[in-house]
């Protein structure tokens, strides 16, 4: 089977990219390594399977070609990291919505299956214990530009979901609940490595807000296995949420990261104000009901919470001094 993966360099992708080619699969990866990076892929860089080709979605001439090559598209090229967003929303906007409207159509002449991934960012700043696929989104206003994310990877659930009913594009769509794991940078406002770079250095820990805003971690590997899992199903333009249902506040986040990395680093509290910008807002608690995935495919989580932070401190610790390989 060929694969085509949009922001296939990038954390998750650089993962499904290396899952697929050791399953066989010949894959070409597109990223224009704004945010994603080659070593990510140094495991397969050299592999035949593999075809790496450093462009961007939004201009590259031959993307309906490759489109129409490929047996299916997972689409993950996108603005990431609450930093991107809140400092160049224009950027955040152009690059989700054009990027997923020249996807969709470059896959309408040979009805390309295409898996696109959303975020749990949609389900804006709503109170619900756990968000299933059917809740209303309460999306904070446009004057602050955090929302802008939320709003296009929106607007491309909707974009997917009229490519389907109206041309009957297979397409489905994953919102992803904070997918975490080794390779993940915490360049562009990522909690956990954030966290675990700056216990590893014996430096404080920086919560932002109360601390008592909840996340579920879900390790990328699980995601990966949950979208292969999918990826074998009817492509009906369906939403399906993947995250792992573990609950956990930020600041007891912080503890635990400085309790299983043997670090002395202490936590300071520091308002949204101090981090981003005047009335930046934030979703209190933000957990996936899972089971509409789990029905299908019979999907779950193996990784727990302490699993992901072990495996974190362990890729962060093997990192330092480490010579990255020459390409």
């Amino acid at each position: 089977m060929h694969c085509l993966i949009t922001g296939g360099a990038g954390f998750i992708g650089s993962y499904l990219a290396e899952e697929l080619i050791n399953r066989g699969n010949r894959v070409t990866v597109i990223d224009n390594l704004s945010t994603g990076n080659i070593h990510n892929l140094s495991s397969i860089i050299r592999n035949p399977l593999l075809n790496f080709l450093h462009s961007d979605i939004l201009n590259m001439q031959n993307l309906k070609d490759l489109v129409s090559e490929s047996d299916i598209v997972y689409h993950l090229a996108a603005a990431v990291g609450v930093d991107i967003v809140v400092k160049d929303p224009v950027y955040t906007i152009t690059t989700n919505v054009k990027g997923t409207e020249r996807v969709l159509e470059a896959a309408l002449e040979n009805k390309t299956k295409i898996l696109v991934a959303s975020t749990s960012e949609v389900y804006g700043k709503s109170n619900k214990n756990f968000f299933s696929e059917e809740d209303d989104l309460l999306i904070g206003p446009p004057t602050h530009s955090r929302w802008s994310y939320a709003c296009s990877k929106l607007l491309d659930e909707f974009y997917c979901s009229a490519f389907y009913k109206e041309y009957k594009l297979p397409v489905n769509i994953v919102r992803l609940f904070n997918t975490v794991g080794p390779r993940q940078t915490g360049k562009y406002g990522m909690v956990l490595p954030r966290f675990v770079q700056a216990a590893l250095e014996g430096k404080d820990l920086n919560v932002f807000g109360t601390g008592k805003q909840t996340r579920c971690f879900c390790h990328v590997r699980d995601v990966v296995r949950c979208v292969l899992a999918l990826s074998e199903k009817e492509f009906n333009g369906q939403v399906y949420n993947i995250g792992s249902n573990e609950i956990c506040s930020i600041e007891a986040l912080a503890r635990r990261v400085i309790s299983i990395s043997g670090s002395t680093s202490g936590i300071v509290y520091k308002s949204y104000n101090e981090a981003y910008a005047p009335g930046f807002e934030d979703m209190l608690h933000r957990a996936p009901d899972i089971s509409k995935i789990k029905k299908l495919t019979g999907w779950e989580p193996h990784y727990s919470l302490d699993n992901i932070i072990a495996d974190v401190v362990d890729y962060y610790r093997n990192k330092k001094g480490r010579i990255s390989p020459a390409f």
